[in-house]
């Protein structure tokens, strides 16, 4: 076998504007799992937002300029990891068609976007990870996140690792594929219906009798962690990565997030 061949995979790591602003941990679980399963693992500086903001708010303009700058950081790794459903979806999914036409980035931006691959499928998928070296003692439910599981597929794959936790017991929740009511800038436009949402998805957590909620989107973790609070529930909120890399000690989402 050569030495090209052996090569640990080199990753560039999309860390995403919320885990970066509100909750680092997320981002050095996922470089932990990454380089526990061999990959060579680098956070580009030059990295900001995934555009998705602005995409939904049908500013192309600066979506197109985000786009350009993410893609021009991330070009010389093997692969793109991100997270996020959600970020993933919008790099993978909507940075083609951004540059549908365009001669220069046309091409570019179809070659990025093969690249990209949300955390949970590349060590699935990709990488072929099937356990993780973690304990996590008490119950869990799983909330798949819209953008993850429509726009990529998520929903097998954090369960399979999940379920080679040493003392995790998974208790489904009804309707766990179901939207949570963020939905990115949906909760701003639409709050009412946003928040009846939500609480429907906290109706189901709570009757899941789990003591931890997880899922892949920090987004949608904030949203129910902020209706579990405000309700009085005693939920922990986690990312799957965190529990996944053994730290599920540290703080739940929106209980001291630093």
């Amino acid at each position: 076998m050569s030495d090209e061949i052996r090569k640990p995979p080199r990753v560039g790591l999309f860390v995403t504007c919320l885990v970066d602003l509100f909750r680092p941990s997320v981002g050095f679980a996922s470089v932990k799992l990454l380089e526990d399963a061999g990959c060579n693992v680098e956070v580009p500086m030059a990295q900001t937002c995934c555009g998705q903001p602005a995409y939904n708010s049908g500013d192309r303009d600066d979506t197109v300029a985000i786009a350009r700058n993410t893609i021009e950081a991330f070009e010389e790794f093997d692969y793109v990891v991100a997270p996020s459903g959600s970020c993933a979806g919008m790099l993978k999914k909507h940075y083609p068609a951004l540059f549908k036409g365009d001669a220069h980035w046309e091409t570019r931006a179809a070659a990025f976007a093969a690249r990209v691959h949300e955390l949970m499928s590349f060590l699935v998928d990709v990488l072929g990870m099937e356990k993780v070296d973690a304990v996590h003692e008490g119950t869990v439910t799983y909330h798949d996140s819209c953008a993850g599981l429509r726009e990529l597929g998520i929903a097998g794959q954090p369960r399979r690792l999940l379920s080679s936790v040493s003392g995790l017991e998974m208790r489904e929740m009804r309707d766990a594929d179901v939207c949570c009511g963020f939905g990115g800038t949906f909760c701003v436009k639409y709050p009412d219906i946003s928040n009846r949402i939500v609480e429907e998805k906290t109706s189901n957590i709570k009757a899941s009798g789990a003591e931890t909620l997880l899922a892949g989107d920090l987004g949608c973790l904030m949203n129910m962690a902020g209706k579990l609070q405000r309700q009085g529930m005693d939920v922990k909120v986690r990312h799957v990565a965190e529990v996944l890399a053994g730290m599920g000690d540290t703080p739940a989402i929106g209980k001291g997030n630093r």
